[in-house]
């Protein structure tokens, strides 16, 4: 284990003590009352930052009644008038330390205060000797400067926490510019990873086509000529030609994975394609377990698309959402509402689903190529999903549905950009 490290003695500290011991030094040297008050100042310096963490709220009230108690007291034991004692100048401790910690009308009102008993000592003189006027606008004088002193330390520290306020902004916008850097930077090499997995897939699929259609063929023509001479065989020519089939189903999807994207945008409504997706995925289906909520807000703006591409998307979405939830049924939540996304107007549609959800250290990959939840899943389908959403110069992000709601499972969370049309006709109506 290593040594905790001591606390290092602050110079400003060193300085406090020298200055107390300075004053405890000068006449009167031998007035007990005067080095125990200074004693208990310096004590109430040293301490000042422990009663802060202690009490943030009333610490500083607390440091400021101190100061000016002590300062009265040292007052008094320091001359045979108090009003007129050289050691008045220890007034300005507790006014600079209130300009420290609080607003000018608080300075204000504190360095008042603490002119109130220092002048608490005038009555005391008034009793055993007669004051000039010179005396009174020496007085004057005295406590115009400690309001002098409070107000240029007091503008000196608010001008202090201005500029902190502003450093503190700009840090936060620089870390909120360095995560939309990484971001951005996570997405080109995904791009990069897609489009070199891309090109690899379409040859890979191409090749393996071929050899396909040959073993189907041959499957097929094999079980016509055994026909129900040889069952066993012909079952076997039966099983080669459907696993045939699904691998070409499975040829296909790369294939989708692997030709570029060719969106034709028209600027439509989104919902009515989402309604289509919700009703190819329920016809298929049909599961009565799971029970569909639509919510689409009024007024929608409209968003340039690619029906065909985007119903696929959605399908897709929807989908996984069903299986998701499996026999057990659940709910799922479609939802459409206006967004705006870096000072982009457009559309946010949801899809949430009640199923277990998606692993948090999933949730970063889940777009990547062959990053699957599914026992049986290849991990493509939301890859095409993310491609697609790129195509409509879109975001996809998948989150927790206990995030927007009192529900587990996962959310799906797309945006379309608006039309320019569109977006102009939202700023002209806000």
């Amino acid at each position: 284990m290593t040594e905790p490290k001591r606390p290092a003695i602050n110079w400003m500290d060193v300085l406090w003590l020298l200055f107390l011991a300075g004053l405890a030094a000068l006449p009167p040297v031998r007035e007990i009352h005067k080095q125990l008050t200074l004693l208990a100042i310096g004590v109430v310096q040293f301490s000042e930052g422990w009663v802060l963490a202690r009490s943030p709220r009333r610490g500083a009230a607390y440091i400021v009644l101190l100061k000016i108690a002590l300062a009265t007291l040292l007052i008094d034991h320091t001359g045979e008038v108090g009003i007129n004692s050289s050691y008045y100048p220890i007034f300005y401790l507790p006014v600079v330390t209130a300009a420290e910690y609080f607003s000018p009308l608080g300075t204000l009102l504190w360095t008042a205060l603490a002119s109130v008993f220092y002048c608490s000592y005038l009555y005391p003189a008034l009793q055993e000797y007669e004051i000039t006027t010179e005396s009174y606008g020496l007085l004057a004088i005295r406590i115009l400067f400690f309001f002098l002193a409070a107000m240029v330390v007091n503008r000196f520290v608010v001008e202090n926490r201005h500029q902190i306020k502003r450093y503190q902004e700009l840090a936060g916008t620089l870390a909120e510019t360095n995560r939309k850097l990484e971001q951005a930077q996570a997405e080109a090499r995904r791009s990069e990873r897609l489009a070199a997995l891309g090109q690899m897939s379409a040859g890979l699929a191409h090749e393996i086509r071929n050899p396909l259609g040959v073993i189907k063929g041959s499957a097929e023509m094999l079980h016509q000529k055994l026909g129900e001479s040889n069952p066993l065989a012909s079952e076997l020519a039966g099983y080669i030609s459907s696993e045939t089939n699904r691998l070409s189903a499975l040829v296909t999807r790369f294939l989708d994975f692997a030709r570029p994207l060719q969106a034709e945008l028209v600027t439509q409504e989104i919902t009515p394609v989402l309604d289509r997706a919700l009703r190819a995925v329920s016809l298929t289906r049909k599961d009565d377990l799971v029970r569909v909520e639509r919510q689409y807000q009024e007024n929608l703006p409209l968003v340039p698309l690619d029906e065909s591409l985007c119903e696929q998307a959605f399908v897709n979405l929807i989908q996984n959402a069903y299986d998701a939830m499996g026999s057990a049924g659940g709910t799922l939540r479609v939802t459409a509402a206006r967004a705006n996304r870096a000072n982009r107007d457009g559309v946010e549609v949801r899809i949430e689903d009640t199923g277990p959800g998606i692993p948090a250290e999933l949730r970063e990959q889940i777009f990547n190529p062959f990053v699957t939840t599914k026992k049986t899943g290849v991990g493509l389908g939301l890859s095409i999903v993310s491609r697609i959403i790129d195509g409509h110069h879109g975001t996809i992000r998948v989150e927790r549905s206990g995030e927007s709601s009192d529900r587990s499972g996962a959310c799906f969370v797309v945006f379309f950009p608006a039309s320019e049309e569109a977006a102009e006709l939202s700023i002209l109506e806000s």
